[in-house]
């Protein structure tokens, strides 16, 4: 059995009323709030009669709604104060008598400034005994469909905020959304208000019966509506109207009701109030509650501030555009291009897009600005080795320059060298064509033979000398690309010593050379390498020209020294400035008045360009020395020069 539950309020104005005498009430609140409050506006009463109780939808809704904009719009305070028609829920006149003697014990020595009849019950209620409660009390019908209202009964003080339902295009949006539709369950309850829909929706809805099976949910319990609507065939769709009494005669409040389905329900469901748009159906043509109750509450407040009710016209309100609950619509497999147009859908999830919008908007960005820079650096990377190659191309034009300079200055020598070989060659000659011209040669002699094979022999060996000499000279003038090859520093260092032979003769200096047995290998460029060693030692002749001939000496010695092989070129002339010895190297330095000063900024180009340094140091006894380290090929892990500089100090 299900247990039905009075509630009654008695307000505390109207207690006081029926207590005590209204003059000596009116006096103690005086005396007592003082005469501060005394000029504060009385609030304004307004009776809100509930249709069924205040838990239960779409009412609560409505209510929900309309007193926040009341009082928001009102200027003075608002006294509200509920009552609830519980006979609505049952075809019962009998508890009509009792409820309405009550409302006369509260309201009849002073009727409310307003009463606001929510729902059709409510509506039905106050207009069927009206001239025994409140003939001339201003009443607003709200949250009534215009059908349900009885406009012929209206008075000069009532007016009505209605809504009008269009149950057809309720259904004509579902047949939209779903095309395949076969079957529509509606969902009824059986309360008087429900059973008077019921007629009008299969009045209304006997059009669709040629395309769609209506199966009507009126005439079972809730817990049979859930089981049916759990087994719907495919193509299904279920119709929410109302469910306040269900046919077992139990009573459902708020969304419970519809909560339950919609877990249940096998088929999406729709429905014609936005109050039942909480995530439990797919949506539909619908009224707007926070609308209508506006325009309603607007109405209220202009009847509270004196205008007569009957004037005040309200036109019904209509069902708004079209919205659908994107959660229900994936959970059907809907698709957005099957809603009605001008539809709006809500509680779309984001797509990663949309919610990381400016994470992947600021990661793009720093991607492009990586992007942006990594190809100014690879421009800037390229530029500087084209620099470095146009650079080197450079150094080995100069470097080419330097070495005829350097043949200029060797010229004498190299003239005096291959004159040598030239003139034996020559006396060789005139000796074996004096032997021929005798009268009386004698090839068949012994001696004759001995000394033309001799002659011959000195012959071909100066001709060997002068082409080497002719072979070095080409060799150090012929401009070819810097290359990087496997040597011998040794080696390098005896072909240069052999080069400049001639020229301790026209010089007048003496070269002591100390070359260490051990092979000391390196990649370097030959040609290269001995022009900075004829540098280091032109440097160092040009340095002694004022030095005695007995001390004019150059020394070169080649060294192993940890990773790396050493060469070091000695003078005895007069050393370098001890402020100078790091300008030396620097371009255009010279201490010679008709010097370039390029001879060892180039030396020092050179030996960089083999991952090498050079160095420059006075000796303890006099003059100047240069040294060279240049890593070994086999040594992977040798160390740059600003890492390692044995330079001494």
């Amino acid at each position: 059995m299900a247990m039905r539950f009075c509630l009654f309020s008695l307000s505390w104005r109207s207690f006081c009323r029926r207590t005590f005498a209204a003059p000596l009430v009116v006096a103690l609140l005086l005396a007592t709030l003082g005469p501060g409050r005394a000029a504060d506006p009385e609030p304004k009463r307004v009776l809100m009669l509930q249709s069924f109780g205040l838990r239960f939808k779409p009412w609560t809704d409505f209510a929900e709604f309309l007193r926040p904009q009341m009082i928001k719009q009102s200027k003075v305070p608002i006294d509200f104060q509920d009552h609830s028609l519980l006979s609505a829920r049952v075809d019962d006149d009998k508890a009509l008598a009792p409820f309405i003697g009550y409302l006369q014990a509260l309201y009849g020595a002073k009727p409310p400034d307003l009463i606001v009849a929510l729902g059709a019950p409510a509506a039905e209620f106050v207009q069927r005994y009206r001239a025994q409660l409140f003939p001339k009390t201003p009443m607003m019908f709200t949250s009534v469909e215009a059908r349900r209202v009885q406009y012929d009964k209206l008075t000069e003080y009532d007016t009505v905020a209605a809504a009008a339902h269009n149950f057809p295009a309720a259904i004509e949006t579902i047949l939209k959304v779903l095309p395949d539709t076969k079957v529509i369950a509606v969902v009824n309850g059986a309360s008087p208000n429900e059973t008077f829909w019921q007629g009008v929706l299969e009045r209304e809805l006997a059009p669709f019966s040629g395309r769609v099976e209506l199966r009507w949910y009126n005439k079972l319990s809730f817990e049979d509506i859930l089981k049916d609507a759990a087994h719907l065939p495919p193509h299904s769709a279920i119709f929410w109207h109302l469910m306040s009494v269900d046919a077992a005669g139990v009573t459902h409040e708020g969304a419970a009701a519809l909560h339950r389905l919609s877990a249940a329900a096998n088929a999406p469901i729709f429905s014609y109030l936005d109050g039942f748009f909480d995530g439990s159906i797919v949506g539909g043509s619908m009224h707007s509650t926070e609308k209508g109750m506006t325009i309603a509450a607007a109405a209220a407040i202009r009847i509270l501030n004196g205008e007569k009710a009957g004037d005040v016209k309200v036109a019904p309100s209509q069902f708004e555009l079209p919205r659908f609950d994107w959660r229900q619509m994936q959970r059907f497999g809907i698709s957005d291009s099957h809603l009605p147009p001008g539809s709006t859908v809500y509680f779309r999830e984001p797509s990663v897009w949309e919610r990381y919008l400016w994470l992947i908007a600021s990661v793009v960005a720093v991607f492009l600005i990586q992007a942006g820079l990594i190809a100014i650096l690879l421009r800037e990377h390229r530029r500087r080795q084209f620099a470095e190659v146009q650079s080197r191309q450079r150094m080995t034009e100069l470097a080419h320059v330097n070495r005829f300079a350097t043949a200029g200055e060797l010229t004498a020598s190299i003239a005096h060298e291959i004159n040598q070989p030239l003139g034996s060659i020559l006396t060789n000659a005139e000796t074996a064509a004096a032997i021929l011209q005798s009268q009386r040669p004698d090839i068949a002699a012994l001696s004759d033979v001995v000394e033309l094979r001799e002659i011959v022999n000195d012959i071909l060996q100066d001709d060997r000398r002068a082409t080497e000499v002719i072979r070095r000279m080409r060799s150090l003038l012929k401009k070819a690309p810097f290359e990087l090859k496997q040597l011998d520093l040794n080696e390098v260092v005896q072909e240069t010593v052999r080069f400049l032979l001639a020229l301790t003769v026209s010089r007048k200096f003496e070269m002591v050379n100390v070359i260490t047995p051990d092979a000391l290998p390196i990649l370097g460029d030959r040609i290269q390498l001995q022009q900075v060693i004829l540098n280091l030692v032109l440097n160092g002749v040009e340095a002694m020209k004022d030095t005695s001939h007995e001390s004019r000496t150059i020394s070169i010695r080649t060294a192993r020294v940890d990773q790396f092989a050493e060469l070091s070129v000695s003078d005895r002339g007069p050393g370098i400035p001890e402020d100078k010895l790091k300008q030396v190297f620097e371009p255009f330095y010279s201490s010679k008045a008709e010097g370039m000063g390029m001879g060892l900024s180039i030396a020092r180009t050179i030996i960089e360009a083999h991952n090498g340094f050079i160095s420059a140091s006075n000796r303890e006894h006099g003059g100047a020395s240069f040294t060279i380290r240049l890593p070994f090929v086999a040594d992977p892990k040798r160390r740059p020069y600003a890492e390692t500089d044995p330079s001494p100090e």
